[in-house]
Protein backbone atom coordinates (compact mmCIF):
# COMPACT_ATOMS: atom_id res chain seq x y z
CA UNK A 1 0.00 0.00 0.00
CA UNK A 2 1.58 3.47 -0.97
CA UNK A 3 2.01 5.61 1.87
CA UNK A 4 -0.60 8.31 2.34
CA UNK A 5 1.02 11.87 1.46
CA UNK A 6 0.15 13.34 4.76
CA UNK A 7 2.48 10.88 6.76
CA UNK A 8 5.63 10.67 4.58
CA UNK A 9 7.40 14.72 4.93
CA UNK A 10 6.06 12.80 8.94
CA UNK A 11 7.97 9.77 8.88
CA UNK A 12 11.06 11.95 7.43
CA UNK A 13 11.04 13.79 10.42
CA UNK A 14 11.05 10.92 12.66
CA UNK A 15 13.70 9.68 10.92
CA UNK A 16 16.08 12.53 11.65
CA UNK A 17 14.32 12.46 15.54
CA UNK A 18 15.42 9.18 15.67
CA UNK A 19 18.95 10.06 14.75
CA UNK A 20 19.36 12.74 17.31
CA UNK A 21 18.03 10.40 19.97
CA UNK A 22 20.78 8.08 18.96
CA UNK A 23 23.12 10.46 19.15
CA UNK A 24 21.81 11.78 23.03
CA UNK A 25 22.29 7.74 23.80
CA UNK A 26 25.43 6.85 22.30
CA UNK A 27 26.67 10.14 24.02
CA UNK A 28 25.59 9.08 27.49
CA UNK A 29 23.73 11.68 28.24
CA UNK A 30 20.35 11.94 29.17
CA UNK A 31 17.56 14.28 28.23
CA UNK A 32 17.89 16.62 31.12
CA UNK A 33 21.68 16.61 30.55
CA UNK A 34 21.59 17.35 26.82
CA UNK A 35 19.05 20.08 27.26
CA UNK A 36 20.98 21.78 29.62
CA UNK A 37 23.84 21.44 28.00
CA UNK A 38 22.05 23.06 24.83
CA UNK A 39 20.68 26.03 26.96
CA UNK A 40 16.97 24.79 27.00
CA UNK A 41 13.92 23.63 28.22
CA UNK A 42 13.89 19.75 28.28
CA UNK A 43 10.47 19.80 26.84
CA UNK A 44 12.30 21.06 23.92
CA UNK A 45 14.48 18.00 23.78
CA UNK A 46 11.58 15.84 24.18
CA UNK A 47 9.38 17.32 21.25
CA UNK A 48 12.13 16.84 18.79
CA UNK A 49 13.13 13.45 19.87
CA UNK A 50 9.16 12.29 19.34
CA UNK A 51 9.24 14.25 15.79
CA UNK A 52 6.71 16.38 17.03
CA UNK A 53 8.59 19.94 17.06
CA UNK A 54 11.31 20.46 13.75
CA UNK A 55 15.00 21.51 14.49
CA UNK A 56 15.95 24.01 13.48
CA UNK A 57 20.03 24.93 11.89
CA UNK A 58 21.16 26.37 15.08
CA UNK A 59 18.97 23.88 17.04
CA UNK A 60 20.92 20.51 15.01
CA UNK A 61 24.76 21.84 15.62
CA UNK A 62 24.31 22.88 19.15
CA UNK A 63 22.92 18.83 19.74
CA UNK A 64 25.83 17.54 17.48
CA UNK A 65 28.05 19.85 19.66
CA UNK A 66 26.36 18.52 23.07
CA UNK A 67 26.73 14.91 22.09
CA UNK A 68 30.76 15.60 20.78
CA UNK A 69 29.85 15.14 17.01
CA UNK A 70 30.12 18.82 15.51
CA UNK A 71 31.11 16.29 12.40
CA UNK A 72 28.02 14.98 12.19
CA UNK A 73 25.92 18.45 12.68
CA UNK A 74 25.93 19.44 8.34
CA UNK A 75 24.25 15.91 7.14
CA UNK A 76 22.03 16.01 10.06
CA UNK A 77 20.77 19.78 8.82
CA UNK A 78 20.83 19.04 5.17
CA UNK A 79 18.26 15.87 5.99
CA UNK A 80 16.43 18.25 8.07
CA UNK A 81 15.95 20.62 5.18
CA UNK A 82 14.85 18.08 3.10
CA UNK A 83 12.33 16.89 5.08
CA UNK A 84 10.99 20.38 4.98
CA UNK A 85 11.17 20.56 1.10
CA UNK A 86 9.07 17.51 1.20
CA UNK A 87 5.49 19.07 2.07
CA UNK A 88 5.38 22.64 0.71
CA UNK A 89 2.27 24.50 0.92
CA UNK A 90 0.80 25.53 -2.00
CA UNK A 91 0.47 28.98 -0.66
CA UNK A 92 3.70 29.74 -0.72
CA UNK A 93 4.68 28.02 -4.11
CA UNK A 94 2.15 30.08 -5.66
CA UNK A 95 1.73 33.79 -4.14
CA UNK A 96 2.89 35.58 -7.07
CA UNK A 97 1.10 33.80 -9.35
CA UNK A 98 1.54 30.19 -11.27
CA UNK A 99 3.66 30.80 -14.39
CA UNK A 100 6.62 30.72 -11.71
CA UNK A 101 5.96 27.32 -10.37
CA UNK A 102 5.64 26.19 -13.87
CA UNK A 103 8.88 27.05 -14.65
CA UNK A 104 10.09 26.08 -11.78
CA UNK A 105 9.21 22.72 -12.24
CA UNK A 106 11.32 22.12 -15.83
CA UNK A 107 14.91 21.35 -14.68
CA UNK A 108 13.39 18.31 -12.78
CA UNK A 109 11.47 17.42 -16.22
CA UNK A 110 14.64 17.78 -18.27
CA UNK A 111 16.78 15.58 -16.44
CA UNK A 112 14.17 13.01 -15.88
CA UNK A 113 14.42 10.65 -18.54
CA UNK A 114 11.08 8.04 -17.88
CA UNK A 115 8.26 9.86 -16.10
CA UNK A 116 5.27 8.00 -14.98
CA UNK A 117 1.98 8.94 -14.01
CA UNK A 118 -0.95 7.54 -12.53
CA UNK A 119 -4.23 9.83 -12.80
CA UNK A 120 -7.37 9.51 -11.35
CA UNK A 121 -8.22 13.04 -11.50
CA UNK A 122 -7.09 15.13 -14.70
CA UNK A 123 -4.99 14.76 -17.79
CA UNK A 124 -0.81 14.86 -16.81
CA UNK A 125 -0.12 18.45 -17.68
CA UNK A 126 2.64 17.18 -20.98
CA UNK A 127 -0.33 16.03 -22.35
CA UNK A 128 -2.86 18.80 -21.43
CA UNK A 129 -3.79 20.97 -24.63
CA UNK A 130 -3.77 24.83 -24.03
CA UNK A 131 -7.99 25.20 -23.36
CA UNK A 132 -7.88 22.06 -21.03
CA UNK A 133 -4.21 24.01 -18.88
CA UNK A 134 -5.90 27.16 -19.33
CA UNK A 135 -9.50 25.87 -17.24
CA UNK A 136 -7.60 24.23 -14.66
CA UNK A 137 -5.16 26.90 -13.84
CA UNK A 138 -8.33 29.78 -13.50
CA UNK A 139 -10.34 27.69 -11.66
CA UNK A 140 -6.99 27.48 -9.38
CA UNK A 141 -5.92 31.07 -9.47
CA UNK A 142 -9.70 31.65 -8.70
CA UNK A 143 -10.08 29.22 -5.24
CA UNK A 144 -6.41 29.67 -3.68
CA UNK A 145 -7.11 34.32 -4.49
CA UNK A 146 -3.80 34.19 -6.01
CA UNK A 147 -2.74 37.03 -8.73
CA UNK A 148 -4.14 35.49 -12.26
CA UNK A 149 -1.15 34.98 -14.84
CA UNK A 150 -2.70 32.38 -16.44
CA UNK A 151 -1.74 33.24 -20.09
CA UNK A 152 1.95 33.01 -19.23
CA UNK A 153 1.54 29.80 -17.19
CA UNK A 154 -0.12 28.10 -19.44
CA UNK A 155 2.88 28.93 -22.10
CA UNK A 156 5.19 27.80 -19.78
CA UNK A 157 3.69 24.41 -19.24
CA UNK A 158 3.35 23.97 -23.60
CA UNK A 159 7.15 24.55 -23.51
CA UNK A 160 7.34 21.84 -21.08
CA UNK A 161 5.12 19.65 -23.02
CA UNK A 162 7.56 20.17 -25.84
CA UNK A 163 10.02 17.14 -24.07
CA UNK A 164 7.50 14.52 -25.50
CA UNK A 165 9.08 15.58 -29.19
CA UNK A 166 12.92 16.15 -28.53
CA UNK A 167 15.64 13.61 -26.46
CA UNK A 168 14.88 10.49 -25.52
CA UNK A 169 12.24 11.67 -23.07
CA UNK A 170 9.67 8.83 -22.52
CA UNK A 171 6.21 9.57 -21.22
CA UNK A 172 4.02 6.49 -19.58
CA UNK A 173 0.74 7.46 -18.28
CA UNK A 174 -2.04 5.60 -17.01
CA UNK A 175 -5.72 7.17 -16.60
CA UNK A 176 -8.55 6.38 -15.03
CA UNK A 177 -11.36 6.44 -17.53
CA UNK A 178 -13.57 8.74 -15.33
CA UNK A 179 -10.75 11.54 -16.00
CA UNK A 180 -12.10 11.21 -19.76
CA UNK A 181 -15.43 12.04 -19.09
CA UNK A 182 -15.41 15.28 -16.64
CA UNK A 183 -15.37 17.82 -19.25
CA UNK A 184 -13.00 20.73 -17.97
CA UNK A 185 -13.68 23.83 -19.40
CA UNK A 186 -16.73 22.31 -21.32
CA UNK A 187 -17.46 20.05 -24.30
CA UNK A 188 -15.83 21.91 -26.68
CA UNK A 189 -12.09 21.89 -24.64
CA UNK A 190 -12.86 18.39 -23.94
CA UNK A 191 -13.40 17.50 -27.53
CA UNK A 192 -10.23 19.24 -28.52
CA UNK A 193 -8.30 17.80 -25.38
CA UNK A 194 -9.15 13.99 -25.97
CA UNK A 195 -8.56 14.57 -29.53
CA UNK A 196 -4.90 15.05 -28.32
CA UNK A 197 -4.96 12.55 -26.57
CA UNK A 198 -5.62 10.69 -29.59
CA UNK A 199 -2.32 12.30 -31.40
CA UNK A 200 0.31 12.16 -28.95
CA UNK A 201 -0.47 8.22 -28.90
CA UNK A 202 1.14 8.46 -31.65
CA UNK A 203 4.38 9.43 -30.65
CA UNK A 204 6.97 6.98 -29.96
CA UNK A 205 8.06 8.67 -26.83
CA UNK A 206 4.54 8.20 -25.03
CA UNK A 207 2.59 4.87 -23.74
CA UNK A 208 -1.17 5.71 -22.66
CA UNK A 209 -3.14 3.11 -20.92
CA UNK A 210 -6.84 3.65 -19.63
CA UNK A 211 -8.26 2.12 -16.59
CA UNK A 212 -11.69 1.46 -17.60
CA UNK A 213 -14.89 1.18 -15.77
CA UNK A 214 -15.53 -1.95 -16.12
CA UNK A 215 -12.12 -3.16 -14.49
CA UNK A 216 -12.67 -5.31 -11.80
CA UNK A 217 -10.66 -3.50 -8.93
CA UNK A 218 -9.04 -6.44 -6.79
CA UNK A 219 -5.08 -5.92 -6.77
CA UNK A 220 -5.47 -2.07 -6.17
CA UNK A 221 -7.47 0.70 -5.59
CA UNK A 222 -8.23 4.36 -6.93
CA UNK A 223 -6.00 6.48 -5.27
CA UNK A 224 -4.65 10.22 -5.62
CA UNK A 225 -2.48 11.14 -8.73
CA UNK A 226 1.26 10.33 -8.69
CA UNK A 227 4.26 10.72 -10.73
CA UNK A 228 7.23 9.18 -10.67
CA UNK A 229 10.39 10.82 -11.86
CA UNK A 230 13.16 8.09 -13.38
CA UNK A 231 13.84 6.23 -10.12
CA UNK A 232 14.65 8.93 -7.99
CA UNK A 233 11.16 11.21 -6.96
CA UNK A 234 7.72 10.93 -6.29
CA UNK A 235 5.77 14.27 -6.13
CA UNK A 236 1.77 13.70 -5.06
CA UNK A 237 -0.28 16.90 -5.36
CA UNK A 238 -2.67 17.19 -2.28
CA UNK A 239 -5.62 20.22 -1.94
CA UNK A 240 -3.19 22.02 0.47
CA UNK A 241 0.46 21.10 -0.55
CA UNK A 242 3.23 19.28 -3.04
CA UNK A 243 4.73 16.08 -1.97
CA UNK A 244 8.09 15.34 -2.69
CA UNK A 245 9.11 11.77 -1.67
CA UNK A 246 12.93 10.47 -2.12
CA UNK A 247 13.34 7.84 0.24
CA UNK A 248 13.78 4.49 -1.57
CA UNK A 249 11.57 2.02 0.38
CA UNK A 250 8.51 4.69 -0.81
CA UNK A 251 9.61 4.77 -4.10
CA UNK A 252 9.24 1.69 -4.66
CA UNK A 253 5.72 1.40 -3.52
CA UNK A 254 4.58 3.67 -5.68
CA UNK A 255 6.66 1.68 -8.50
CA UNK A 256 4.29 -1.28 -7.29
CA UNK A 257 1.50 0.57 -7.33
CA UNK A 258 2.42 1.55 -10.75
CA UNK A 259 2.62 -1.55 -12.23
CA UNK A 260 -0.23 -2.72 -10.57
CA UNK A 261 -2.43 -0.39 -11.80
CA UNK A 262 -0.74 -0.80 -15.27
CA UNK A 263 -2.07 -4.43 -15.79
CA UNK A 264 -5.62 -3.02 -15.49
CA UNK A 265 -5.06 -0.31 -18.37
CA UNK A 266 -6.44 -1.15 -22.03
CA UNK A 267 -4.02 -0.09 -24.74
CA UNK A 268 -3.26 0.59 -28.22
CA UNK A 269 -6.61 0.02 -30.53
CA UNK A 270 -8.48 -0.75 -27.23
CA UNK A 271 -7.77 2.61 -25.13
CA UNK A 272 -8.17 4.01 -28.83
CA UNK A 273 -11.90 2.91 -28.86
CA UNK A 274 -12.80 4.44 -25.19
CA UNK A 275 -11.32 7.49 -25.95
CA UNK A 276 -13.70 7.54 -29.48
CA UNK A 277 -16.41 7.07 -27.07
CA UNK A 278 -15.32 9.73 -24.30
CA UNK A 279 -15.22 11.94 -27.64
CA UNK A 280 -18.71 11.12 -28.55
CA UNK A 281 -19.98 12.45 -25.08
CA UNK A 282 -18.12 15.54 -25.19
CA UNK A 283 -19.39 16.80 -28.62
Amino acid sequence: MATSPSSSAQAARERVAEQLKEMRLDAGLSGLELSARCGWHAAKTSRIEHGKAAPNAADIHDWCRACGHDDQAADLVAASRQVDQMYVEWRRQQHGGLRRLQESALPLYERTRVFRVYSSTQVPGLLQTAGYTRALLNAIAEFRGIPNDVEAAVESRRRRADLLRRGDHRFVALLDEGVLRRPVGGREVMAEQIAHLQEAMALPSVALGIIPFSVNWTSMWSMATFHIFDDTTVSLETLSAQITITAPGEIAQYERAFINLGRMALYGSSARALLADAAKGAT
